[in-house]
Protein backbone atom coordinates (compact mmCIF):
# COMPACT_ATOMS: atom_id res chain seq x y z
CA UNK A 1 0.00 0.00 0.00
CA UNK A 2 1.94 3.30 -1.24
CA UNK A 3 0.95 6.67 0.44
CA UNK A 4 -1.80 7.88 -2.14
CA UNK A 5 -3.75 4.57 -1.14
CA UNK A 6 -3.12 5.23 2.87
CA UNK A 7 -4.18 8.78 2.84
CA UNK A 8 -7.43 7.70 0.63
CA UNK A 9 -8.07 4.52 3.06
CA UNK A 10 -7.62 7.20 6.01
CA UNK A 11 -10.09 9.69 4.85
CA UNK A 12 -12.92 7.26 3.87
CA UNK A 13 -12.34 5.60 7.40
CA UNK A 14 -12.53 8.99 9.21
CA UNK A 15 -15.49 10.21 7.08
CA UNK A 16 -17.38 6.85 7.99
CA UNK A 17 -16.50 7.67 11.71
CA UNK A 18 -17.53 11.35 11.59
CA UNK A 19 -20.55 10.21 9.69
CA UNK A 20 -21.96 7.52 12.52
CA UNK A 21 -20.90 9.32 14.92
CA UNK A 22 -23.23 12.55 13.84
CA UNK A 23 -26.22 9.67 13.33
CA UNK A 24 -25.62 8.04 16.63
CA UNK A 25 -25.84 11.84 18.16
CA UNK A 26 -29.02 12.38 16.09
CA UNK A 27 -30.42 9.69 17.06
CA UNK A 28 -29.71 10.39 20.76
CA UNK A 29 -30.95 13.97 20.63
CA UNK A 30 -34.37 12.53 19.32
CA UNK A 31 -34.97 10.09 22.06
CA UNK A 32 -33.54 12.35 25.11
CA UNK A 33 -35.08 15.41 23.63
CA UNK A 34 -37.50 16.75 26.73
CA UNK A 35 -34.77 18.53 28.36
CA UNK A 36 -34.12 22.06 29.77
CA UNK A 37 -34.66 24.36 27.17
CA UNK A 38 -37.45 22.29 25.47
CA UNK A 39 -39.14 21.60 29.13
CA UNK A 40 -39.69 25.62 29.37
CA UNK A 41 -40.95 25.58 25.29
CA UNK A 42 -43.44 22.36 26.56
CA UNK A 43 -44.43 24.30 29.90
CA UNK A 44 -45.51 27.22 27.62
CA UNK A 45 -47.23 25.60 24.97
CA UNK A 46 -48.94 23.67 28.59
CA UNK A 47 -50.21 27.51 29.76
CA UNK A 48 -51.26 28.05 26.23
CA UNK A 49 -53.67 25.24 26.10
CA UNK A 50 -54.73 25.79 29.28
CA UNK A 51 -56.04 29.20 28.16
CA UNK A 52 -57.41 28.26 25.27
CA UNK A 53 -59.31 25.92 27.02
CA UNK A 54 -60.54 28.79 29.30
CA UNK A 55 -61.56 30.40 26.08
CA UNK A 56 -63.08 27.73 24.96
CA UNK A 57 -64.87 27.60 28.06
CA UNK A 58 -66.24 30.79 28.13
CA UNK A 59 -67.24 30.84 24.65
CA UNK A 60 -69.33 28.08 24.51
CA UNK A 61 -71.00 29.21 28.19
CA UNK A 62 -71.27 32.51 25.81
CA UNK A 63 -73.25 30.77 23.07
CA UNK A 64 -74.92 28.79 25.34
CA UNK A 65 -76.39 31.67 26.75
CA UNK A 66 -76.97 33.80 23.98
CA UNK A 67 -79.11 30.53 22.40
CA UNK A 68 -81.22 30.81 25.43
CA UNK A 69 -82.19 34.16 25.19
CA UNK A 70 -82.70 33.87 21.49
CA UNK A 71 -85.64 30.68 22.33
CA UNK A 72 -86.94 32.77 24.69
CA UNK A 73 -86.90 35.59 21.93
CA UNK A 74 -88.28 33.44 19.84
CA UNK A 75 -91.10 31.59 21.83
CA UNK A 76 -92.31 35.18 23.02
CA UNK A 77 -92.34 36.36 19.13
CA UNK A 78 -94.09 33.13 17.94
CA UNK A 79 -96.89 33.92 20.83
CA UNK A 80 -97.24 37.06 19.84
CA UNK A 81 -97.55 36.10 16.32
CA UNK A 82 -100.52 34.04 17.72
CA UNK A 83 -102.33 36.24 19.94
CA UNK A 84 -101.60 38.91 16.33
CA UNK A 85 -103.41 36.11 14.28
CA UNK A 86 -106.21 35.24 16.38
CA UNK A 87 -106.78 39.56 16.70
CA UNK A 88 -106.78 39.34 13.25
CA UNK A 89 -109.20 36.54 13.06
CA UNK A 90 -111.44 38.01 15.15
CA UNK A 91 -111.51 41.36 13.38
CA UNK A 92 -111.95 39.69 9.85
CA UNK A 93 -114.83 37.74 11.88
CA UNK A 94 -116.19 41.17 13.35
CA UNK A 95 -115.97 42.75 9.78
CA UNK A 96 -117.63 40.08 7.69
CA UNK A 97 -120.84 39.93 10.18
CA UNK A 98 -121.17 44.05 9.61
CA UNK A 99 -120.80 43.81 6.24
CA UNK A 100 -123.42 41.05 6.77
CA UNK A 101 -125.66 43.37 8.70
CA UNK A 102 -125.31 46.64 6.32
CA UNK A 103 -126.12 44.48 3.43
CA UNK A 104 -129.55 42.79 5.26
CA UNK A 105 -130.24 46.68 6.65
CA UNK A 106 -129.71 48.06 3.01
CA UNK A 107 -131.41 44.87 1.29
CA UNK A 108 -134.83 45.45 3.99
CA UNK A 109 -134.54 49.22 3.43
Amino acid sequence: MNRTEFIIATAIILLAAFALGWFAYWVLHRFTRVQGGDMAELERMAQQLHEAEETRDQALYYLETREAELTSQIAQTEAELRAAMDGLREARQEAEEMRAYIERMHSQG
